[in-house]
């Protein structure tokens, strides 16, 4: 193995050109030269790169002696977790940034006006509103009935009550408290579908402005990459 070397120090530029002329003159071999630095600070040119130097890291060099590859030193087990912590950070930015790309992409394509969204909105919540009033409707019947069953209940007061009657009670009671929940439930439901349409007009609205301001800008654009910034989104 052909090598040479100098001390990386102030002062020594003169054989630095010297030195790399001469290894450039060599003769390489189909890998080219490396350049490392090891535990002494000392600079070597190889046409080789040992064992000992594979993890300090290297520049090899073409046939021309041109840097055409740079190799990097292993981490230390603290670089190695900084270096997980960000790039799972960086996976989250990409991720958030995505599923914003995906959700202004199916807006785009689901609407063309604000209209269309205050009309898609309207639809959907009166189904909801549809069976929150079945519901109440429901419940209220079984109101009225439980208040029937208790009159009768009240009206042989100080004997035991027919089985039939309790039981019908109980159930009325399990009825009616299941009821509850499911109106509880639907009316969440509308509060969140209503929240919802309330997000994607003003979605709908940003991002038509965004395309008012950069007039020509397509409507859907790719999804960004990994570091880079998701460019606006636009309806025509």
């Amino acid at each position: 193995m052909r090598e040479t070397q100098y001390l990386a120090k102030a002062g020594h530029g003169f054989a630095v050109v010297a030195v790399m002329t001469a290894c450039i003159a060599l003769p390489a071999q189909a890998a080219g030269l490396y350049k490392w630095t090891d535990d002494q600070g000392v600079v070597h040119y190889s046409d080789q790169l040992p064992a000992d130097a594979m993890n300090k890291g290297s520049v090899v060099f073409d046939k021309q002696g041109r840097p055409n590859k740079k190799i990097d030193p292993a981490l230390t087990p603290a670089q190695a977790k900084a270096k997980e912590v960000e790039d799972e950070r960086q996976r989250a930015i990409n991720k958030v940034q995505e599923d914003k790309h995906r959700r202004d992409t199916a807006l785009l394509h689901s609407y063309t006006s604000e209209e269309e969204i205050d009309f898609a909105r309207s639809r959907a919540l009166s189904a909801i509103e549809s069976q929150l009033k079945s519901a109440e409707e429901y419940a209220s019947e079984l109101a009225r009935r439980q208040q029937e069953l208790q009159k009768q209940k009240d009206a042989v007061a100080g004997k035991p009550s027919p089985q039939k009657l309790e039981n019908e009670l109980a159930t009325i009671d399990e009825e009616l408290a299941r009821q509850a929940k499911v109106l509880a439930q639907r009316k969440a439901d509308y509060a969140t579908l209503s929240a919802k349409y309330d997000i994607d007009k003003q979605r709908f609205r940003e991002i038509r402005a965004e395309y008012q301001k950069t007039p020509g800008t397509p409507p859907v654009v790719a999804p960004p990459g990994p570091g880079a910034k998701a460019a606006p989104t636009a309806n025509k």
